[in-house]
């Protein structure tokens, strides 16, 4: 076993999760080894956001909050529609885990729900694009 590789692939997965399937692919490593390290990477980014996020939300707090963004409304055009399971569906593949968390703690859901659904999500969320990105490395590269 070789630990570089898959703390490689967990960094990758806490800052944007699509690459760290990419990065398993790249560092030869098997697709569960990829799926499984890609989870954990978003899920150590996921639970790091949540209990931290009161500090990290009263350190950024100013007077005059900012307009809303155009991330941010469609963050709340998901949530009206979809709710928590609709941000965690979305984090991997759209908002990053830091982003997808920061948004769930925002609307202030409850912290052991975010972390049930983001892990669900991460969980088919790594399956699927592990199995993608090795499935079509098969048919590229015969």
């Amino acid at each position: 076993m070789n630990f570089a590789k898959y703390i490689s692939v967990i960094a990758i997965s806490m800052l944007k999760f699509m690459g760290g399937p990419l990065t398993g692919l790249t560092l030869n490593l098997n697709w569960i080894e990829t799926a499984i390290c890609s989870v954990i990477g978003m899920m150590i980014t996921v639970v790091l956001v949540i209990y931290s996020g009161d500090f990290l939300q009263k350190l950024f707090r100013k007077d005059n909050p900012k307009k809303f963004t155009r991330m941010t409304r469609f963050g709340v055009k998901i949530r009206r529609k979809f709710g928590l399971i609709g941000i965690a569906f979305l984090t991997p593949i759209l908002f990053t885990p830091p982003v997808g968390a920061a948004l769930s703690v925002a609307f202030r859901y409850d912290k052991i729900k975010i972390i049930l659904q983001m892990l669900t999500s991460a969980v088919v969320w790594a399956l699927a694009q592990t199995l993608f990105f090795y499935f079509v490395k098969d048919l590229i590269f015969k």
